[in-house]
């Protein structure tokens, strides 16, 4: 599994250490993706839980990848989590549903709009995630006990993780490409009428 974000207290990556830790019985490996530079002291405390917790053979923090090894990090990924406290949207997300890769959100955050983006309705109107939505109350010490139970269950459950993939692999042909994106933003520059003026 990845968690894919720069290291910084909003990113929570020391909630998922805290989880995966309660879930050393099963077999998994993690690689956490991103910058320790931006927040250097987090960058430590992150470490220093992988350590307590005695899961540095399983737990690696890769830095910045790009190009081929950003690819190759894909390639080996079940799992995305993206657990921020906040998150405006959440392109790691979609990154991760255009790789057919599910992913674990928080509730009430952005992250959760962007794996909407690649729900499939349902014959009841529900949408069928590619992933799921968890209520991780801030700061809250039931928070690492719920993280860590959709892990366990999607560890073991052979069945959830058949369901979620197929549904990321379904979401990558729904996603909106860049060309209808900037599109978007354009009509919404011109105005209602599509042809407003643009400011320079």
């Amino acid at each position: 599994m990845a968690v894919i974000a720069a290291l910084l207290p909003n990113k929570d990556q020391l909630l998922s250490v805290h989880a995966l830790a309660r879930i050393q019985d099963l077999e998994w490996t993690a690689s956490f993706v991103g910058s320790e530079q931006a927040d250097p002291d987090y960058a430590r405390e992150v470490r220093a839980a992988i350590t307590a917790h005695g899961l540095q053979r399983r737990v690696q923090l890769t830095g910045e990848l790009i190009g081929e090894a950003l690819e190759a990090e894909w390639a080996r990924t079940d799992l995305t989590l993206l657990v921020s406290r906040l998150e405006a949207f959440g392109m790691a997300v979609t990154e991760s549903l255009a790789h057919g890769i599910p992913v674990l959100v928080r509730a009430g955050t952005g992250a959760v709009e962007a794996l909407g983006m690649g729900g499939l309705g349902t014959a009841d109107g529900e949408p069928r995630l590619p992933g799921a939505v968890l209520t991780l109350p801030d700061g809250g010490q039931e928070s690492p006990g719920r993280l860590a139970n959709a892990l366990r269950g999607w560890l073991v459950d052979g069945k959830t993780r058949e369901k979620w993939r197929s549904a990321a692999l379904d979401a990558r042909t729904r996603l909106p490409g860049w060309s209808e994106t900037a599109q978007d933003v354009l009509a919404l520059l011109e105005g209602p009428g599509g042809h407003g003026e643009r400011q320079g």
